[in-house]
């Protein structure tokens, strides 16, 4: 087996350059409601770098840049964070929160872009992804933001939380749709597992903690690890001011989610909540993969089965079940039903610890159980797949799926447009280099750009 880390090799062999190319070469049709920009971040430590961790590689946004039907232009920066020139994170005085890898995460909210990683403060960048500096809301922000936020699709309010290993362990907080934060509160009970993603309702926010639990005796980099003596739960807080204050925690079976699919109130007033989730040999053979340990091959294989809880808050009880046998990772939806019950979600399909199954874009139907598939060829790894709403929707898959891919034998990538009613391609936008292997986006449209 290779010593070299696998983060290093293959769909996730960094880019070495910075580049602009205008002018993308677009095969079929691009829908012109796609104007905007979609934007993706990943690790991608600089050259001669060898991060501990995957997670630990500097963070690197690529962006590509649609209008009226046209691929205009391609470009890539590396978030000017700190550690990216090698400052540490912990000080003599301290965690330095602007020492970030800034390489998990992309968002936009009221008119600021913004690269998360869960252990740091955001880093705001330009239209252009140059690097403005660490943003800290006007200074109300003194902690961590986690790289997945949630923005209610009816009020427009960013919703987030501070975790920590060390008390207060979990602080949520609320900025207003102008950016502003309005309302901060520390959720008692919470402890010192891993949260790397939570969910909203309309009328409750949703807090899951796993088996995975910090361990300063972890020298990766990232101290955190499996502990079956770590509780899985997951904590309901009723949305509010004095919210935190009713917070409830359920006691749920061992396992543990690194991010959501969706959360609703269902007609009786139960709290569902959906994910993918691995048990202990699954996360065993994901640490492997991110650290670089014996026991892991070159490629990442998953065994996060979909599994859904069913919260009943009047009796106190938990209904929990796998819903599907197909390892998957990078949920997302059409985020006009965020917090609300959908019919379809998304996600990207991986082999298992076996090499069975491989990687493609997986479209759910709830209401019926089935299940597509669109698979991306071999030796092609597709990135989590973006919903963008077709204009004058109707129906809630009336839109597209924007994924970039990873192409080992072209030594190239390409943005696919798949129709997500179908699945069925619809443009490949040509970029000019690879694109490595990464973790999350989002589409900002020209009506946000402002």
């Amino acid at each position: 087996m290779s010593t070299e880390k696998p983060y290093l090799t293959g769909h996730f062999a960094p880019v070495v350059d910075e580049v602009t190319a205008t002018g993308l070469t677009v095969e079929g049709h691009l829908p012109p409601e796609l104007t905007g920009r979609l934007l993706r971040n990943g690790h991608n430590p600089k050259p001669g770098v060898t991060p501990t961790h995957w997670f630990k590689g500097s963070g690197m946004v690529h962006g590509i840049r649609l209008r009226d039907g046209r691929a205009e232009w391609y470009r890539n920066r590396w978030v000017r964070t700190p550690a990216l020139d090698g400052a540490p994170y912990m000080t003599e005085h301290g965690p330095d929160l602007t020492a970030s890898a800034a390489g998990t995460h992309v968002i936009e909210h009221a008119g600021r872009l913004l690269a998360l990683c869960e252990a740091n403060l955001p880093f705001e960048l330009t239209p252009e992804l140059d690097t403005v500096g660490a943003y800290d809301f006007g200074g109300k922000l003194t902690s961590a933001m986690t790289a997945h936020p949630k923005e209610d699709p009816v009020t427009g309010e960013l919703h987030f939380f501070s975790s920590s290993p060390f008390p207060p362990f979990l602080t949520y907080h609320v900025a207003d749709a102008k950016g502003e934060i309005v309302h901060t509160a520390e959720v008692p009970g919470a402890s010192a597992a891993l949260k790397h993603d939570f969910a909203l309702t309309s009328g409750h926010v949703v807090f899951v903690e796993g088996n995975v639990t910090f361990d300063p005796a972890e020298h990766s980099g990232i101290p955190y690890s499996w502990s079956d003596t770590q509780l899985s739960r997951i904590g309901i807080m009723p949305r509010g001011a004095d919210g935190a204050r009713h917070v409830r925690w359920f006691s749920i079976e061992p396992g543990n989610m690194l991010h959501v699919g969706n959360a609703y109130e269902d007609g009786r007033g139960r709290v569902v909540l959906e994910g993918p989730t691995v048990d202990r040999e699954g996360f065993r053979l994901s640490w492997n993969w991110w650290v670089g340990a014996p026991g892991r091959g070159t490629e990442p294989v998953a065994r996060s089965l979909t599994r859904r809880w069913v919260v009943d808050l009047a009796a106190g009880t938990v209904d929990e079940q796998i819903i599907d046998d197909l390892a998957v990772e990078f949920p997302t939806l059409n985020e006009r039903y965020l917090g609300a019950e959908n019919r379809y979600q998304y996600a990207i399909s991986f082999p298992d610890e076996q090499g069975f199954g491989g990687y493609g874009v997986v479209k759910y139907d709830r209401t019926t159980g089935a299940r597509r598939i669109h698979q991306v060829g071999d030796a092609r790894l597709p990135s989590e797949a973006v919903f963008v709403p077709a204009g004058g929707a109707t129906r809630e898959d009336d839109g597209y799926l924007l994924t970039v891919v990873s192409d080992l034998k072209q030594d190239a990538s390409q943005l696919l447009v798949l129709d997500a009613s179908g699945l069925d391609r619809i443009a490949t936008v040509h970029l000019p280099q690879r694109v490595s292997a990464g973790l999350h986006g989002s589409w900002i449209p020209d009506a946000i750009e402002g």
